[in-house]
């Protein structure tokens, strides 16, 4: 079975999208709630709001099912992102605005938590590691970037309204800090939109768990507002106005990461690859 999409790129770059999908298997819907079926807390869009990372030579991972199948940016042992915070499980029993996403007695017990890890959660990051190693060994260095949206709203997780942009490293752990640099110069030379660096959201395990840059491996999460390209209220719908204000800044953040990585390749491996 099909659980994920993946196209190999052209540059030490992969992009990944983990909560773009919103594929639901009949078995688990059927004892999902109205709320757990609407999905109001899936990261809608992003991959068409991406579409252009193709083009600058960035290989891309996505997911088919949906985070409330499997949320693929936590760790599969329940540990906590935030200690001390409220947070979501690896099969999440409540949406963000504290709904249940089960009906009562549906809930998925600890068996049917391991067989989603095993189907769903397992297979997308063997390949985003299996692609971040193939990088590695061909060019030097490996970029991660993972690309997240959520509401400017989300009382649950945080207070006021959330920047626009919000790029996490687990606090200068995941990725080396001149890149760190560069990308923030992009982020904060908009008028349009806010930025920060490390705030709420810090980078969540995808990030955590594969950011290495004493290794050459780098990962950064950026979490951007969903109302900077959709409607943040159902039916959710894809706004191109917004988005093609907010696109030249992603654009722009990208192809800084491309630039760097290639400065940080090997040149045998670059030259032997163009």
């Amino acid at each position: 079975m099909e659980t994920f999409r993946f196209q190999p790129g052209e540059t030490p770059v992969l992009l990944s999208i983990p909560h773009v999908g919103t594929m639901i298997p009949p078995d688990i819907a059927a004892g999902m709630t109205e709320v757990g079926t609407a999905q109001p807390d899936v990261d809608r869009h992003l991959d068409r709001l991406y579409h252009f990372a193709p083009a600058l030579g960035i290989g891309f991972l996505t997911p088919l099912c949906s985070r409330y199948v499997v949320d693929l940016n936590r760790d599969p042992s329940n540990t906590l992102l935030y200690p001390g915070a409220s947070d979501t499980e690896i099969c999440p029993l409540t949406s963000f605005d504290h709904a249940p996403l089960y009906k009562p007695g549906h809930e998925p017990d600890a068996a049917e938590v391991e067989r989603r890890i095993g189907a769903y959660w397992r297979p997308y990051h063997e390949q985003l590691q299996a692609e971040l190693r193939a990088l590695k060994e061909r060019f030097g260095v490996a970029v991660l970037f993972d690309a997240h949206s959520v509401r400017r709203r989300v009382p649950r997780f945080f207070e006021g309204t959330l920047p626009d942009f919000s790029l996490g490293t687990a606090e200068g752990q995941t990725a080396a800090q001149p890149l760190v640099g560069r990308l923030m110069n992009v982020l904060t030379a908009s008028e349009r939109y806010s930025a920060v660096l490390n705030g709420r959201f810090k980078g969540g395990y995808i990030t955590r768990a594969n950011g290495q840059p004493d290794e050459n491996i780098h990962a950064i999460q950026l979490e951007l507002t969903q109302s900077t390209y959709m409607d943040e209220e159902a039916p959710y719908r894809f706004r191109p106005d917004l988005a093609g204000q907010v696109r030249p800044s992603l654009e722009r953040l990208m192809s800084v990461i491309v630039e760097w990585a290639w400065e940080k390749a090997s040149g045998r491996r670059r030259a032997g690859y163009l």
